[in-house]
């Protein structure tokens, strides 16, 4: 099959949609299919994937559920796009976040193929899609077939637009996480390393996991709290570090994801007190293959991939005290650490990108069929 994928967010910037573009996207080229993404760009950045990237517009950032989403809002990319699909004639349009602004909906508009949507996001409130919901309805209705990442993506886009989604997860690259990595040298000194990945946004929850670090570093001295990520600690951050004059946390930057299993290696425990806004959890599930023990704010987005007591340990989201009492029982309990990450290894495997681009596959053939079903005609 020949396979454009669409992404509204700038390709050369790191998140989560646009590594689940490239990295399924990849995992289909290695079934044989030709795939091209299509996708804002920054020119003045490089892009590790520049090989899938067919650049359309310049992006521009703004804020979205607590973080920033750079998209372009350039209408002048009809024409541009519309000459695109008639010369590549794609059999399968896959676009992410597709009634975001503003290249899906160029793409849905001039589309004459079978178009597949993946509806990542999952926010408390509806806010966005109640806006504008009577302007994108019509593009909405272009869709062959809806996939949602999660109970939770499919609870929040199905408020506003009902309809069946067929829930794919996202994947992983299961061998770079689960693979015999060295970890860093600097970390091997006898302490117990709690480990954070994540941008430094609000919604991520670091102040709460850094109130609980300072309660727990009382009983267990011999602890470390090692945060990777882009970005600068908010005010709270700051206050609760300084006021409690916290020892022992490193704050790194931004990982590259070649270096990143490292720290997955690194730790001895994985924790991610996100306070919401989380569809899913890429994070806990490369935790999970590099065989770490995780403690996860008990959010919907994250209760589709642990359950309490089985991969790890889920807490009530902003309790500091209970996440220093879940994070307190595995650093004094190296068997149930083991345990854990054991179980959590097994878990991960389910979502390596082979079976996940394998799912999404049949669900492309599922929806050409019942096109070709409905016009008599055949799309491929």
């Amino acid at each position: 099959m020949k396979i454009a994928m669409v992404s509204p967010y700038d390709f050369t910037w790191p998140g989560g949609v646009t590594a689940h573009v490239a990295q399924l996207a990849r995992a289909l080229g290695r079934s044989g299919h030709e795939v091209q993404v299509l996708a804002p760009h920054s020119p003045s950045r490089e892009c590790q994937d520049a090989d899938l990237l067919v650049p359309l517009g310049r992006s521009v950032p703004l804020p979205s559920g607590g973080s920033i989403a750079r998209v372009s809002l350039s209408w002048w990319l009809y024409p541009k796009v519309r000459a695109l699909l008639e010369r590549e004639k794609f059999d399968v349009i896959h676009l992410h976040e597709p009634m975001a602004p503003i290249l899906p909906l160029c793409v849905l508009e001039f589309s004459h193929t079978v178009n597949v949507g993946t509806f990542h996001a999952s926010y408390a409130r509806q806010g966005l899609y109640n806006v504008t919901h009577p302007i994108i309805k019509r593009w909405q209705k272009r869709l062959h077939g809806s996939i949602a990442v999660s109970p939770a993506a499919r609870r929040y886009v199905n408020n506003t637009f009902p309809g069946d989604y067929e829930i794919i997860p996202n994947g992983i690259d299961f061998y770079r996480f689960s693979g015999d990595v060295a970890p860093l040298p600097e970390y091997q000194d006898g302490k117990i390393n709690i480990l954070f990945v994540g941008r430094l946004e609000k919604r991520k929850g670091l102040r709460y996991l850094l109130e609980a670090y300072g309660e727990l570093k009382w009983d267990i001295p011999n602890i470390r709290l090692i945060v990777v990520g882009p970005g600068n600690p908010d005010k709270e951050s700051y206050s609760i570090i300084s006021s409690q004059n916290l020892k022992d946390v490193e704050f790194v930057g931004r990982s590259s994801y070649e270096d990143l299993p490292r720290y997955y290696a690194t730790a001895d425990i994985f924790c991610s007190p996100a306070t919401g806004a989380e569809s899913f959890g890429i994070v806990l599930l490369e935790a999970m293959a590099s065989g770490k023990p995780v403690v996860a704010s008990d959010i919907e987005g994250y209760r589709g991939i642990i359950t309490d007591g089985e991969q790890g340990l889920l807490v009530p989201k902003k309790d500091s005290h209970a996440l220093a009492e879940a994070l307190g029982r595995l650093a004094s309990n190296p068997e149930l650490r083991q345990k854990l990450g054991g179980q959590g290894k097994k878990s991960a495997e389910d979502y390596r990108w082979e079976v996940v681009a394998g799912k999404v596959e049949d669900y492309y053939n599922s929806c050409i069929q019942a096109q070709n079903d409905a016009t008599g005609t055949r799309t491929v």
